[in-house]
């Protein structure tokens, strides 16, 4: 899409802020339709969405929101943390008086769909949609997925030892925070969180990305939000599909998912399609879990569809 010159000048910079030892950042204009990212994880942080494509979004009239999540990436500084959806709710509660927002749409990515779902429940007046983004409904099936299909890309590829160890894995605890680290580990090690044919202009995106001083954060994973989370509530076990049901009679909910996103197959995306309905979910071709890097330009266009 071509950007003119006045289309540049009338966004407004970048306004990089902390609350509290919270890391945020916000993009364009104050007085549109407000969207807050909700990163993955947990652990993980909003770098990639912030450099690839907030400002994209606030060029098409949005004013976009990113924060790293208590203890993930640059809020890592965080102390005496519980890491409790009731201590997230809270922490969201903290962006929307910062930035003085009463109303947001949300994009909840991967894990961050989880937190998107259980404050929109709480809070339904305060969201106006809930955009899942490659968000796990179940995560007993996801981790299915995973097997499988990283199975499946180590017998493509003749890796005998990696297929010794996803059998090992089938001995141990499916609700265990080791199972899942181990099964979050080999799918990136397979390959699963990638396409083999993003849009053209993908590699320029990530280009452009390795040229900031943050880029570290792009691989960078903090484990007490793991272990938090686990403990506390027991995230490994969650099956969401009808409290997804139950929400999107008071929400708008949608759902973007990459076609080669490994994390998943057919029987979860056909329940989130159940759940939320037919019309909401888009699956999108040649992308994996992050559709705003794979597809850009097909993100945009379902977001500005999602956001009229």
């Amino acid at each position: 899409m071509k950007r003119s010159i006045l289309l540049l000048l009338l966004v407004i910079a970048a306004v990089h802020n902390t609350f509290g030892q919270m890391y945020s950042k916000a993009f364009g204009d104050k007085s549109n339709p407000v969207i807050i990212f909700l990163h993955g994880g947990p652990g993980y942080n909003s770098f990639t969405f912030e450099a690839s494509t907030a400002q994209r979004l606030a060029e098409e009239g949005f004013h976009v929101i990113v924060f790293d999540q208590r203890g993930c990436g640059r809020s890592d500084s965080m102390k005496n943390s519980k890491y409790t959806f009731e201590e997230a709710i809270s922490d969201m509660d903290e962006v929307y008086k910062k930035y003085g927002v009463e109303n947001a749409s949300l994009i909840g990515h991967s894990w961050g769909g989880t937190l998107g779902l259980v404050y929109a429940e709480k809070y339904p007046g305060k969201v106006n949609n809930l955009i899942l983004v490659g968000a796990p409904m179940s995560f007993p099936q996801t981790f299915k997925a995973i097997l499988k299909n990283a199975r499946d890309s180590y017998t493509k590829s003749n890796k005998q030892q990696q297929l010794n160890y996803l059998k090992m894995l089938e001995s141990m605890d499916s609700t265990s925070i080791i199972y899942a680290n181990y099964c979050f580990m080999h799918a990136m090690a397979s390959g699963l969180y990638s396409t083999e044919h993003p849009a053209d202009n993908t590699k320029k995106i990530k280009a452009d990305m390795k040229q900031s001083e943050d880029i570290k954060q792009a691989s960078y994973m903090t484990q007490d939000p793991v272990k938090g989370f686990y403990d506390n509530e027991h995230y490994t076990t969650l099956v969401m599909y009808n409290r997804l049901k139950q929400l999107k009679d008071k929400v708008p909910v949608y759902g973007i998912y990459g076609k080669d996103d490994g994390l998943f197959d057919s029987i979860q995306l056909q329940a989130i399609s159940d759940a939320i309905g037919k019309s909401k979910l888009m699956v999108v071709e040649n992308a994996s879990h992050s559709v705003f890097i794979d597809q850009q330009d097909e993100f945009i266009k379902l977001m500005n569809t999602y956001m009229k």
